[in-house]
């Protein structure tokens, strides 16, 4: 049951050793050296290029090689009938609540004004925020969602979550659907974007959410560019609506040169890194999904093609 690997950004060699460590008489082949196309019989992948896994006639599965599988189901000849696995992986969440409550903090703490001050040779305080007085508010519910709300309610924040369907999570404040949504952007200060993205999720940061935020919010958005609608993001922000924000994805990546991110005065960017696949801690749940096919089992974190999560 070869596997074949597809991925311009992470560590073939990496991934090569421990699969191997775990199933030694695994063959794993790195694209473009596939070989016979009819022998791979799954694909461990992260952003194929459209149209190459149907070239595989006889896959049995197809393993995301992260946690989002938006970059699979954007190819229209994504093989029919093939189960697709998301990578749901601890480390990752962790790499991402890690990083949400870090620009979370760096705002509330006015690090930025800090910043400022330090090259101007300013020795001054910005002023006081009463932690439980801000009201953060996470988009999305799922594994990293629910790790991050959680997190910041320890820290001491009134926090609320908002999902497409209802969800409860204890000490944190829920929302869900159309209905709720408005009442949950009117309440939240932070804004931090954990959403898959679907057809029904993409653009839901447009300028009637952007409003609907109070006067002074921030938006931090780790999940996928294709949730904020940049135009309308940029606008919030030149008329001094929003506070700032910080991005770690985008519509386009990488982020085209001469974009008006790159040097905004009120964003915070980074090259869509918030979270990185650790091939030392997700190889065990792609070699289980492997045993799993082998077995005639379904696949751990197996998606819904039709929800595309």
């Amino acid at each position: 049951m070869p596997l074949l690997f597809i991925s311009k950004s992470d560590d073939p060699d990496a991934w090569r050793t421990m699969l191997g460590e775990a199933l030694a008489e695994l063959e794993v082949r790195i694209w473009p050296e596939a070989g016979d196309p009819i022998e791979i019989e799954i694909a461990l992948a992260w952003k194929p290029q459209p149209g190459l896994l149907a070239g595989f006639p006889n896959l049995k599965l197809i393993q995301s090689l992260g946690m989002g599988v938006d970059h699979l189901f954007v190819d229209p000849d994504l093989p029919a009938g093939v189960p697709v696995a998301r990578l749901v992986d601890p480390d990752m969440v962790r790499q991402m609540s890690e990083y949400a409550i870090f620009a979370a903090l760096r705002h509330h703490r006015r690090m930025d004004a800090y910043d400022a001050n330090q090259r101007a040779g300013r020795w001054a305080s910005a002023g006081l925020r009463d932690t439980p007085e801000v009201r953060a508010g996470v988009l999305g519910l799922g594994a990293i969602g629910g790790d991050t709300a959680r997190k910041l309610a320890l820290l001491g924040f009134e926090v609320a979550g908002w999902s497409r369907t209802e969800k409860s999570l204890d000490g944190i404040e829920s929302f869900h659907g159309d209905e709720g949504l408005t009442a949950f952007l009117n309440r939240t200060d932070i804004l931090i974007c954990l959403l898959p993205l679907t057809p029904e999720t993409h653009g839901i940061l447009d300028a009637r959410a952007f409003s609907a935020l109070p006067q002074g919010a921030y938006v931090i958005n780790l999940a996928r560019g294709g949730h904020v609608v940049e135009a309308d993001l940029l606008a919030a922000l030149e008329r001094g609506h929003l506070a700032g924000a910080t991005l770690d994805v985008f519509e386009t990546e990488p982020l085209p040169a001469g974009h008006a991110f790159w040097d905004h005065p009120k964003t915070h960017i980074t090259p869509h890194v918030a979270g990185l696949t650790n091939p030392r801690t997700s190889a065990a749940q792609v070699v289980e999904n492997i045993r799993r096919v082998r077995a005639g089992r379904p696949p751990l974190n197996l998606v819904d093609a039709a929800r595309g999560y």
